[in-house]
């Protein structure tokens, strides 16, 4: 397993997302089932886990603290501050109860500090240099040792960094959701040396190739049935862009999946995926992704495929979307 910087932060070069396993895709798994998959992850060289106080809410976090608690100096741990969770999904990000969460945080991880922290939706109720100061303090305190942005616009991040430097900026990043590449995300990353990770790196899913219009999920447990995406006429207008991955799999000797994780990789050298899985079978297959070598001639293929391929659906329902950051 090779690295990759995040800032000053260095972890493998793929991650491990653990929301899936507790909450937000379907019913909660068997506890040990997730314990053991983060497990089978850092024994295949995965030392980023990214976890949030409001995936559960909590019960992601205690997983991973469990499951990491006996190596937890061979791990990077990420979470995340900011839902209100009261109900809604209504923001908090006041000084006062960042430094609450993060107590709760570290009890509920194990641990007596958090790798990178996340804000995870921007408050505008907030503004961003005193959410940075309060992550400063932490710091200082030794119980945060990086800052990180969820799903900021590129001003944001400017104002942020100006304060705390920023190791990683968190967003929707895929085959299907390439945003970041024209919003000055990825650019401001660049330009100012910040890591960046992308959520929802094989689409929520979707890009593994084992959905299509037929697809059921169940509304009370997977949050994806609330978004365009995911309705029946998109998981079946989508195809075409499962379709070029399939063949273009072929021809690599890979998996779609995989092949959608070696193309993130291959954009940029600072971008470090969090796919994430609760199946062993899924955890060895993302990993997969590493050995795909993409060379130039390569990536101006699937370019070339995916200028011609609409994407139907906008990525997440309305509530949520009115939550990201778009300042420019």
């Amino acid at each position: 397993m090779k690295t990759r910087k995040l800032g000053t932060l260095e972890v493998s070069e793929l991650g491990a997302g653990a929301m899936s396993i507790s909450a937000n895709y379907g019913p909660a798994a068997d506890k040990a089932q997730g314990i053991g998959t983060l497990r089978q992850a850092h024994e295949n060289g995965v030392t980023f886990f990214d976890t949030a106080e409001v995936y559960g809410p909590y019960t992601s976090e205690e997983l991973v603290g469990e499951a990491l608690q006996s190596i937890r100096n061979e791990v990077k741990i990420a979470t995340k501050f900011g839902f209100a969770i009261d109900g809604t999904i209504g923001l908090d990000s006041r000084p006062e109860r960042i430094k609450r969460v993060v107590e709760a945080s570290l009890k509920r991880l194990r641990t007596d500090r958090i790798d990178l922290l996340y804000q995870h939706r921007v408050d505008t109720n907030v503004p961003i240099e005193d959410v940075a100061g309060t992550v400063k303090e932490l710091i200082q305190q030794g119980k945060v040792l990086h800052f990180g942005l969820s799903e900021p616009s590129a001003e944001t991040i400017r104002k942020a960094h100006a304060v705390q430097a920023l190791a990683a900026i968190q967003t929707e990043y895929s085959m299907m959701e390439r945003d970041p590449e024209k919003n000055g995300v990825l650019a401001a990353c660049e330009e100012l040396g910040i890591g960046f990770v992308p959520w929802g790196p094989v689409g929520m899913g979707y890009l593994t190739g084992k959905m299509d219009g037929k697809t059921k999920l169940n509304p009370k447990t997977d949050i994806r049935t609330s978004f365009e995406r995911f309705s029946p006429e998109n998981l079946a207008a989508n195809m075409p862009i499962v379709d070029f991955l399939k063949q273009f799999a072929i021809k690599k000797g890979a998996t779609p999946t995989q092949i959608a994780l070696a193309w993130l990789l291959a954009q940029k050298p600072f971008i470090v995926p969090i796919p994430g899985t609760r199946n062993a079978d899924h955890l060895t297959e993302n990993l997969g992704a590493l050995r795909v070598q993409l060379c130039a001639a390569d990536l101006q293929e699937i370019e070339t495929a995916l200028a011609k391929i609409a994407i139907h659906g906008g990525r997440m329902n309305d509530m949520q979307m009115e939550l990201v950051d778009t300042n420019a």
